[in-house]
């Protein structure tokens, strides 16, 4: 896989998803085997999300480098959920890999994941009962 492409699945995915009602491109590089894509989402409930993602396409596959993933509500005032790998919190288990949940002191242990991954985590929350 190059940049390329998973920018292209990317930009699918969002157009693609049945929670994402508009978005828009603020930055994206192709650099061939690297890249970072940052993006703004409106969400099918009025949220919005600001995306910003590193990384990195080696023999492996995709890896994440560096990421923030913000989720407000939709006066962009109250926070929902913000995950990132800031290195703040060295004591958290999986350590740099963190989520703030609906405060920036409410810090809990996460995982690394990607955009693509990130909307399946969205849509499967904004699902309807």
């Amino acid at each position: 896989m190059e940049a390329e492409l998973y920018l292209t699945q990317v930009k699918s995915a969002l157009i693609l998803s049945s929670i994402v009602l508009s978005f828009s491109i603020k930055e994206e590089k192709n650099l061939g085997d690297r890249g970072y894509l940052q993006v703004r989402l409106i969400l099918s409930n009025g949220d919005f999300v600001e995306v910003a993602e590193y990384f990195l396409v080696t023999n492996q596959g995709l890896e994440t480098i560096r990421y923030r993933y913000q989720w407000m509500d939709k006066s962009q005032k109250i926070l929902r959920r913000r995950w990132d790998n800031v290195p703040h919190f060295p004591d958290l288990p999986n350590f740099p890999h963190h989520v703030h949940v609906e405060s920036e002191k409410n810090v809990y242990p996460s995982e690394c994941f990607n955009i693509l991954q990130l909307l399946l985590l969205l849509e499967s929350e904004l699902k309807t009962p």
